[in-house]
């Protein structure tokens, strides 16, 4: 009789196979619904790209030596000092494929390195598969003495700022 109550024992141990069953589709379930909700929510939360404001200070003008061109690789922008003193900036980005161009001191030139376009210090183009000049951006001075392009608003070469 103890042999009899041992097996009733060690079946009532056992997994059964509906309970394994259950056990793994209830899980599936629940694998499932998570997944979902969790693509639920990233469906309906917003996907915003934080892009660089278009105005930003570029420094004092004490920074750029009187005949001279700056890269600034950050915002893109090239900032030129004339002799004379005057300021102006022009967009770094070539107008043939939006490549970085580089200023050529040696030569005088700005040069895409990408495919060869060549443009002169007011940003016009001299050789190349560029389509047009590079495009300048408005400068201003602030209260306390730092220039600040706004890349927002281009303008043409007659416009610049007279320190």
């Amino acid at each position: 009789m103890d042999e009899k109550l041992d097996a009733e024992n060690q079946s009532d141990n056992l997994i059964t196979r509906r309970y394994f069953l259950e056990s793994i589709s209830g899980g599936a379930i629940f694998i499932a619904t998570a997944g979902g909700v969790v693509l639920t929510g990233q469906f309906l939360s917003p996907n915003v790209l934080r892009e660089p404001s278009l105005r930003f200070k570029a420094g004092l003008v004490e920074n750029y030596p009187p005949d001279s061109i700056t890269l600034n690789k950050e915002q893109k922008v090239f900032i030129v000092r004339a002799k004379e003193g005057y300021f102006y900036s022009i967009s770094a980005v070539c107008t043939h494929l939006g490549c970085i161009a580089n200023w050529k001191s040696e030569e005088g030139i700005i040069a895409c390195p990408c495919h060869g376009s060549k443009f002169n210090k007011e940003g016009k183009v001299i050789d190349g598969p560029a389509p047009r000049s590079l495009p300048r951006f408005i400068m201003t001075m602030d209260e306390h003495g730092q220039l600040v392009v706004d890349k927002g608003s281009i303008v043409g070469e007659e416009v610049i700022l007279k320190v």
